[in-house]
């Protein structure tokens, strides 16, 4: 889990009270364990929890990235096995074997939408830092009618200064904000917001961090300025306290940490209650045998007592923690809890009231700011000119046998999303087409627009929806919506080919190195045995039996019979070969289990790498993309993935956007071009901007004017095309030979425009808010992306997961060992009988010719196993008369060359 050195001493801390309390735990001890892994690589991250459950562990604590948690939970399911969380988490709904002690973001949400209507705001500012606020706003923003009171959203700019952004808020004329921006930056925004003039007597402030205690708020305690914050630890509780006190004597044996950085934040205090929890739900096991198995991720098994644990953690742990009461529903939902409200006076942070989850806001005291403005439904049976383009499937041109008129003519995701907006604000619409399907860029040139955004801008439409991305210069122009669709950028391919199987696969269990080493070993131990074999008495033996006192004694480990023993053990075929002797037998012994282990594991690599075949891609990702020659790429002319790529251009302050809303049912988001850096117009990055300029030097060759010529050209081959992740999604369903290469180059999403200023804006982020919390956005994106239009095409192109059986090319090499290895035999064969016969004809002065076709008719007789010995005399008579005797061939015996005289 990557938690900082304090939260590491907590955690042991936690396991060793556990441990020491025996009241708590009578027949078990836990014993901690701590991996570091890393925040974005979910593999390494699913192999370290394997290697984990395979030792034997009860439950998993953390980690806290969203991308790793996710892959932890999956294997934490399967394997039945509690996984406890202690930070954010923005799923809704929880898995059969997790449960999270941090509060809820539903929970929070309530607690601020308490706060926020209790001061009665006219008008406010969401200042935050990271992408995740736009969730946690959600709820806040979803409680207001789309009328009213104004709302600004504003994205603090990377790095350490934020003055910029902080001087644009103030000369708004701003006074009251909502601060979500994490604990470690906390200190230098309020403190750069005091340098612009933010910190006065008129500004109000709701800090949302639950460690606003930790800060040092001094500077900030006599501007005059009310800031409100939330509290889920006290540090003056005495259990708190002990805590702290504790571990701060564990970092001074350890020397690990500053003790003076030991403070008792939320998270620290999150897994100590985490492993409390975890213990008094073990306790309820101890009458049941509990046993803790080693599971193994690739088999079905699974933890007997896993969901029993689980179950009373969520159902039957009531216990009073640092963080308060701990209690948990059905669904793994931290329950029934209570923070404190806090504001800064004179004297510091004092306790104003309490919040609780079920009876809401109990305050002392809290400012409150004038009156809700009221507003008119302006949309009510008005009818709305929405422009479209064709682009699948966003906009597309219905397939009927009969002519169709208006609106009926068009149908795709666009389409029904204008539809649904419509039947929940009453209000009518004409879709428009834009014919050169250019959908809007601000030329630089000219100083104006062109495109859809054009239109929009002039009045001659409305609204505008297809995948139009939201960016911070289309924002300078017009308004958008909230995001509908989250996306990003990346690459369309071909289907990556499968690699041929290499001609001698069968030697690829073994690396090179390791077939050297075997070689090695094989003739190292061959000639230890023909050497043992000589030093050895007891391997000299009497070829004579019947004889008692042989005048020779011989040896069997001569060298060629060292070698056929050794390599005849390798194969697994043995020899009649058979040592006498103690040593000898303790080489061969420690020989045939080398041979065993080695062929063994030989065998059980051998099938994945004669089935397995890995895909063959040019490129694995966009930087592979930019620095090959080989591969064009390109992009949508005059479009917002094209401007990606762009090099930066002078900064240019972003036009404020704000939208009113009323403290009454449900609202939009209404954002400053802030909320535009969903997509970054302008690119930095060296890579990026060689693309760009690659791009611009082949304009006419590699960008298109539609997104379905691009597609076209990557079916041709040669060429990758760079378009939005949800576009590629839609084609990759019906085109199986192509894929989508690489992760996602940027964040952004697409939006309804609408003219600057527009009086439509509050209520249609609203409606797009409301559906997408009920999953109607999902269920259209199910329908268009998977099912018509030829959805779904590719979903059965899969592995089958049966096993595929071995071509000729899988197992070619093996085929040409055994026919190279029989010629080479062949050969030798004819050359060993023509050295017999040559020395034949040598010894006794016969023609070699006449000698060799003798030994050929013979073989060419093919039958008998028995060979005449000829015998040859020395006159005239002699040699052409033959003495035959016939002489049994008997099966190979082992040569024994050596002999040595007994004295």
């Amino acid at each position: 889990m990557p938690w900082n050195t304090s939260s590491k001493l907590v955690f042991q801390y936690g396991v060793d009270a556990v441990n020491d309390d025996r009241n708590l735990l009578r027949y078990h001890r836990l014993v901690a364990r701590v991996e570091r892994v890393p925040p974005d690589d979910s593999f390494r991250v699913s192999q370290i929890v394997c290697r984990l459950l395979s030792t034997g562990v009860a439950g998993i604590f953390g980690p806290t990235s969203d991308e790793t948690s996710d892959a932890v939970q999956s294997i934490c399911d399967v394997k039945d096995v509690p996984h406890i969380e202690t930070s954010w988490d923005p799923k809704q709904r929880r898995e059969d074997f997790l449960v999270n002690l941090h509060p809820h973001p539903q929970t929070l949400n309530r607690l601020f939408v308490d706060l926020v209507r209790n001061c009665e705001w006219k008008s406010f500012t969401i200042i935050y830092d990271d992408s995740d606020s736009l969730v946690r706003f959600q709820e806040l923003l979803r409680v207001y009618e789309p009328k009213g009171n104004t709302v600004t959203v504003r994205q603090l700019e990377p790095g350490n200064d934020y003055r910029r952004v902080l001087r644009n808020i103030k000369n708004s004329g701003e006074s009251n904000f909502v601060l979500d921006v994490s604990e470690r930056v906390l200190y230098e925004v309020l403190l750069q917001a005091q340098q612009v003039g933010l910190m006065s007597d008129r500004h109000n402030y709701i800090i949302t961090s639950l460690d606003l205690t930790n800060i040092h708020l001094e500077p900030f305690q006599y501007g005059g300025s009310n800031i409100t914050g939330v509290r889920l630890v006290d540090p003056q509780d005495p259990d708190v306290m002990t805590v702290q006190r504790r571990i701060k004597g564990l970092a001074r044996k350890g020397e690990e940490v500053d003790i003076q950085s030991v403070k008792m934040k939320v998270g620290s205090a999150l897994i100590y209650d985490a492993v409390l929890m975890f213990a008094r739900a073990l306790e309820r096991l101890e009458g049941l045998n509990v046993s803790i198995e080693p599971l193994d991720c690739g088999s079905n098994n699974n933890w007997v007592h896993g969901s029993t644990l689980i179950n009373y953690m969520k159902g039957q742990s009531v216990f009073k923690g640092l963080t308060g009461m701990v209690q948990f529903d059905n669904e793994g939902f931290r329950t029934n809890m209570l923070l404190d409200i806090m504001e800064l006076g004179m004297t510091g942070l004092h306790k104003v009231g309490t919040w609780n989850s079920t009876e809401g806001l109990n305050l002392t005291r809290i400012s409150k700011v004038s009156a809700e403005i009221p507003g008119d439904d302006i949309l009510l049976n008005k009818t709305l000119v929405v422009l479209t383009a064709i682009s699948d499937p966003y906009g597309m041109t219905k397939e009927a046998k009969e002519a169709l008129k208006g609106n009926d003519r068009f149908e795709g995701f666009g389409i029904d999303l204008i539809h649904e907006i419509s039947v929940m604000l009453r209000f009518n619409y004409t879709f428009e087409i834009q014919e050169d399907n250019v959908y809007g860029s601000y030329d630089n040139e000219t100083k104006e627009w062109n495109g859809m955004l054009r239109k929009v801008i002039d009045g001659e439409a409305d609204l505008a929806i297809t995948d139009l991305t939201i960016t911070s210069e289309r924002e300078s122009g017009v308004d958008f919506t909230m995001p509908f669709m989250n996306l990003g950028i990346s690459i369309l391919y071909k289907m990556p080919t499968k690699e041929a199987p290499k001609l001698f696969s069968f030697m690829s269990p073994f690396s090179t190195t390791v077939w050297a080493y075997m070689l090695s070993v094989y003739i190292g131990v061959s000639f230890l045995l023909y050497l043992m074999g000589r030093i050895s008495p007891y391997e000299w033996t009497n070829p004579y039996p019947c004889i008692d006192e042989p005048e020779e004694l011989e040896n069997q480990f001569s060298l060629n019979n060292s070698m056929w023993f050794t390599i005849g053990s390798l194969m697994q075929q043995g020899s009649e070969i058979a040592p006498i002797a103690v040593s000898t037998r303790m080489v061969a012994g420690i020989w045939w289990f080398f041979t065993l282990i080695m062929v063994s594991s030989y065998t059980a690599n051998l099938a994945a790498f004669l089935t397995i075949e890995s895909n063959s891609s040019p490129f694995d990702d966009v930087t592979g993309l930019a620095n090959q020659n080989d591969i064009k790429y390109g992009a949508k002319d005059q479009g917002a993935t094209l401007t990606f790529f762009r090099e930066p251009l002078p900064p240019v302050h972003p036009t404020e956007i704000r939208t009113s809303i009323s403290p009454s049912s449900a609202v939009e988001l209404n954002t400053t071009s802030a909320l535009a850096n969903y997509a970054t117009e302008d690119s930095s990055n060296p890579v990026y901007q060689k693309m760009y300029r690659f791009m611009m030097e082949h304009k006419n060759e590699v960008t298109v004017k539609e997104n379905k010529d691009g597609v076209e050209k990557v079916k041709k081959g040669g060429y990758a095309f760079l378009m939005e992740s949800s576009s590629i999604d839609y084609i990759t369903q019906r085109n199986c030979d192509l894929t989508r290469i690489g992760n996602l180059l940027d964040d952004k999403g697409y939006g309804i425009a609408m003219k600057k200023n527009s009086p439509y804006r509050n209520m249609l982020t609203t409606a797009v808010l409301k559906l997408q919390e009920s999953g109607r956005i999902t269920e259209l994106q199910d329908k268009w992306w998977k099912q018509e239009r030829g959805g779904g095409a590719c979903v059965s192109k899969g592995p089958s997961g049966n096993p595929s059986s071995l071509n000729l090319e899988n197992v070619g090499g093996v085929f040409l060992v055994l026919v190279v290895g029989v010629l080479i035999a062949c050969f030798i064969t004819l050359l060993e009988m023509m050295l017999h016969v040559f020395h034949i004809s040598i010894r006794e002065k016969v023609s070699f010719r006449e000698e060799f076709m003798k030994e050929i008719r013979f073989v060419a007789r093919c039958h008998g196993s028995t060979k005449p010995v000829r015998r040859y005399g020395h006159n005239s008579d002699d040699t052409k008369k033959e003495d035959v005797n016939f002489i049994p061939m008997s099966p190979y015996t082992p040569s024994y060359d050596y002999k040595a005289p007994l004295s």
